[in-house]
């Protein structure tokens, strides 16, 4: 979550420390500490059908994704390779009052150094819609958004990853848990809790954090999101950095080459 969204403040991560962070349905596992949210949703609510499709030709351009009127849509971004040969695609989440037109000025250029196609959607409100409640309208529009993008465009579907950033890393966690069927990998920068659902599949998850995060503290965060989710026998890249609540150049390019990697 951001500093600069009027409905969260400090005491919100810090009062309630100790109550149970979304735990994913594995049994009684949780992930006991961590930021104060703590969401339940049914596990159905969280699944995305869409699939890469064999034979897509390269029929999309960058640009506004052109499938919700208004300011809130999406874009994406094609690097150099798209018409040569099946591409990795990251789908990445903004955080809260951002938008993906912002998160992807600031990774559009590792993406393309590393051949990899971006979707960066915009979420229905102000943040993604289980971090307000329960999975709904925002899954529907991932759903719409990938859909739109795989009759559109090659993707490999080994690599697809989906990805973001404080609110939009806690989202991607929670998604790519349940549909790690779709989503092999998943980058979280700087993520603060996971969601309840049910998970499929076993993606392997890059995860990055600042050590002086004012916002989503390490140590009631990912330190302990990490350590549970490797206990559960998830493969997960941990990147601590000397910084704040933030996405360093040098973090992001090494989380684009991970999820670019055969």
């Amino acid at each position: 979550m951001e500093a600069s969204d009027p409905r969260v403040t400090r005491r919100r991560f810090t009062a309630t420390a100790a109550r149970a962070l979304g735990a994913i349905s594995l049994g009684a596992i949780g992930f006991g500490e961590a930021c104060d949210v703590s969401t339940e949703t049914e596990d159905d609510a969280a699944r995305i059908s869409a699939r890469p499709r064999d034979g897509a030709t390269t029929s999309i351009a960058s640009g506004r994704l052109g499938l919700a009127e208004g300011e809130r849509d999406g874009v994406i971004q094609l690097p150099a390779s798209a018409q040569q040969r099946p591409v990795p695609l990251l789908v990445f989440l903004h955080g809260a009052t951002q938008s993906g037109a912002g998160m992807l000025r600031r990774i559009g250029a590792a993406a393309d150094e590393a051949g990899v196609a971006v979707l960066a959607p915009d979420s229905r409100g102000t943040t993604w819609d289980a971090i307000r409640g329960r999975f709904g309208e925002d899954v529907a529009f991932l759903d719409r958004a990938l859909n739109h993008v795989f009759s559109r465009l090659s993707v490999d579907p080994a690599r697809v990853a989906v990805g973001g950033f404080s609110d939009g890393a806690s989202y991607a966690i929670s998604l790519g848990l349940a549909n790690g069927d779709l989503f092999p990998r998943v980058v979280a920068c700087s993520p603060g809790f996971v969601i309840s659902a049910a998970p499929r599949g076993r993606p392997r998850v890059f995860v990055s954090h600042g050590l002086s995060d004012q916002i989503l503290p390490i140590d009631r965060c990912s330190r302990i999101i990490v350590p549970r989710l490797r206990s559960m026998g998830y493969d997960v890249t941990f990147r601590e950095f000397e910084g704040r609540h933030d996405m360093p150049a040098a973090v992001v390019s090494e989380a684009l080459q991970w999820m670019a990697a055969r």
